[in-house]
């Protein structure tokens, strides 16, 4: 929902990269940013009409992102989204940041316009995975960052750095990033940091996107 800068970016990266979109904007002239080559649906209404919303093809929609320029739009937007068609991969985009703490604290993750932008926003609408952050020059040791899925949810860190083989030197939350402590238990939407040898972060994503072994 959206199709400002970051609406119109978004929706022709996920088109680019072969995936069914549709972008909500009540304003039919919004949709001349979208380029030429655009395939998806252009529908005009408000993005929290659930008919507008049926019309886009929510019904069958792996995730939404309400990234208007109105900060209770977008709430009211993610929350209908989620809470009436069930779609658990929704993020809205908050310019307040007291207000987005309050939602990502309702399991709304919200990105700020500042702190992070269209590839921060298709982060949290793709399925897990991991990617490089860092690497030494040398290329001898790098840091991995990765959204682990969601049966790793409520697996403490220590457990989880034994699963893995490698040490997680930080965790981001609720958009702090943070240095993992004793007795601290991966949560929903967490962002871990993982230090590994080299730089093949295969092995890493493998084991995150699934459930994790049962065996440690």
């Amino acid at each position: 929902m959206g199709a400002g800068r970051v609406g119109t970016a978004l929706a022709t990266l996920l088109d680019e990269r072969g995936h069914s979109v549709a972008v909500i904007d009540q304003n039919p002239d919004a949709f001349r940013k979208l380029p030429s080559t655009f395939s998806g649906r252009r529908v005009t209404g408000v993005g929290f009409d659930r008919d507008t919303l049926r019309q886009a093809g929510i019904e069958k929609a792996y995730a939404f992102a309400a990234v208007s320029n109105g900060d209770n739009s977008n709430i009211i937007s993610a929350r209908v989204v989620r809470e009436t068609f069930n779609i658990d991969r929704v993020v809205a985009r908050i310019y307040d940041p007291t207000r987005a703490e309050v939602y990502e604290r309702l399991g709304i993750p919200t990105v700020a316009t500042v702190r992070r932008t269209t590839e921060a926003v298709l982060n949290w609408m793709m399925p897990p995975d991991a990617n490089q952050v860092w690497a030494h020059p040398t290329g001898s040791v790098s840091l991995v960052k990765s959204r682990p899925a969601d049966s790793w949810w409520g697996i403490d860190f220590q457990t989880v750095e034994k699963l893995l083989g490698h040490r997680i030197a930080f965790v981001s939350r609720l958009g702090i990033v943070q240095e993992v402590k004793p007795g601290m238990v991966l949560q929903e939407n967490d962002e871990i940091y993982v230090a590994i040898s080299g730089q093949d972060i295969v092995p890493v994503r493998e084991l995150l996107v699934k459930a994790p072994p049962t065996e440690v």
